[in-house]
């Protein structure tokens, strides 16, 4: 029977978890398996993305990615009433001279001196906030993207890389969307996990990993999305490893794995590959793939 396509997403409450690692561990593992499961890769992480450090793509499409508008005013139309100027909260409309114009890092897009505007001089412009692209990687096909410095909107970002990632694996017939999620809770994280069928969340043995795993656990229940939660270097703090596992218990989450602290993890980003595809003996390698024996089954049971 041919399963639908499916999303896991991988979280993390913070930065430097190990997030990334797991990631394309996780992808060369599908890749490689026996029978393989076909994968489309996402790094919803459009303010940092790194995936492809680890993939090396061979980028095959870039496309703009309009994430607002900014306020623009027509000199040929202006009269220099300055209403623009008194309703602006953001101090953005400059006076110069008998004229006006707008500073595109202060202004917000909210449009209110469009709205005032008595000689409609003042326009909002579509901005090219960013890049997404496609790419062809070693184990799969690899939407990714990237947000301009300073820019918003990476929430409605990631939400475009993900609907990409999505038709791709419709056309082409694959099995599981793997979505390497941002940090934090914040939108492009809910954005990440929006629609997904099963979140793993990775987190660290340090009280501020201990912290932000109870606030990302919070953000998954509460929008119902099934969470698993692996422990990375758990062997280096074990009481932190302890809390984790207490917490789990407490919010009826299962700990499908703990992968201990091994050199071989960095040796293997050194050289650009995933640490399974590096060493598979190695503890880590080891440990991940526990854990994508038991992501598989639950991604790609009978319904």
């Amino acid at each position: 029977m041919k399963q639908s396509l499916k999303q896991l997403v991988i979280l993390s409450g913070k930065g430097g978890t190990g997030k990334t690692s797991v990631t394309a561990a996780l992808a060369h593992l599908a890749f490689t398996g026996s029978p393989p499961v076909k994968v489309v890769l996402a790094d919803a992480d459009v303010d940092a993305a790194n995936l492809g450090l680890v993939l090396q793509p061979d980028q095959k499409e870039e496309h703009d990615f309009v994430g607002g508008a900014l306020a623009v005013i027509d000199q040929n139309k202006c009269e220099g009433c300055g209403i623009c100027e008194q309703v602006c909260r953001f101090y953005a409309v400059i006076e110069d001279g008998k004229k006006y114009t707008v500073d595109s890092r202060a202004c917000d897009g909210c449009a209110a001196c469009v709205y005032q505007c008595p000689d409609e001089a003042i326009t909002m412009q579509p901005q090219v906030v960013g890049r997404w692209f496609r790419a062809d990687s070693r184990y799969g096909p690899l939407l990714h993207a990237e947000l301009e410095p300073a820019q918003e909107n990476s929430g409605k970002l990631v939400t475009m890389v993900k609907q990409q990632a999505r038709l791709w694996g419709l056309d082409n017939a694959l099995d599981v969307i793997l979505i390497d999620g941002p940090p934090g809770i914040g939108c492009p994280a809910i954005s990440a996990a929006s629609g997904a069928d099963l979140a793993l969340i990775v987190a660290e043995p340090t009280v501020s990993g201990i912290h932000d795993l109870k606030r990302i656990l919070q953000m998954t229940m509460h929008f119902r999305l099934r969470s698993l939660v692996c422990i990375n270097k758990a062997d280096v703090f074990p009481e932190g490893t302890i809390e984790i596992e207490h917490t789990c218990q407490i919010l009826g989450v299962d700990v499908i794995g703990k992968i201990p602290f091994d050199e071989t993890v960095t040796q293997a980003m050194v050289h650009g590959e995933a640490v399974t595809a590096y060493c598979l003996q190695s503890p880590a390698s080891q440990a991940i793939c526990a854990i994508w024996q038991k992501l598989r089954s639950l991604l790609l049971e009978e319904e």
